[in-house]
């Protein structure tokens, strides 16, 4: 299960926002969304977990939790939508 984790500090880390999640069960992966040009952490990431209650558990506990500095969003991640043109004719 993919969690979406939100309203991250530019100093967290892909390290760090695995251990702070890894406490609740197995992590398979982690990847924090940066900005092409800067490089620089656009404020959120996602948490892959093998086992779906862990991911749950996760959610439980870290949503609104406290993670350098910044209150944590954290909710189930939804399949991105394909983007609409807005001068599509």
């Amino acid at each position: 299960m993919k969690l979406f984790v939100g309203n991250l500090s530019w100093n967290t880390g892909e390290v760090e926002l695995r251990e702070a999640t890894e406490v609740y069960g197995n992590v398979e992966d982690v990847h924090i969304v940066t900005d092409r040009e800067t490089g620089r952490s656009r404020g959120f990431g996602f948490v892959k977990f093998t086992e779906r209650d862990q991911a749950l558990d996760a959610i439980e506990n870290l949503n609104g939790a406290l993670l350098d500095g910044r209150n944590l969003n954290v909710n189930e991640a939804r399949e991105r939508q394909p983007r609409q043109h807005a001068n599509a004719w």
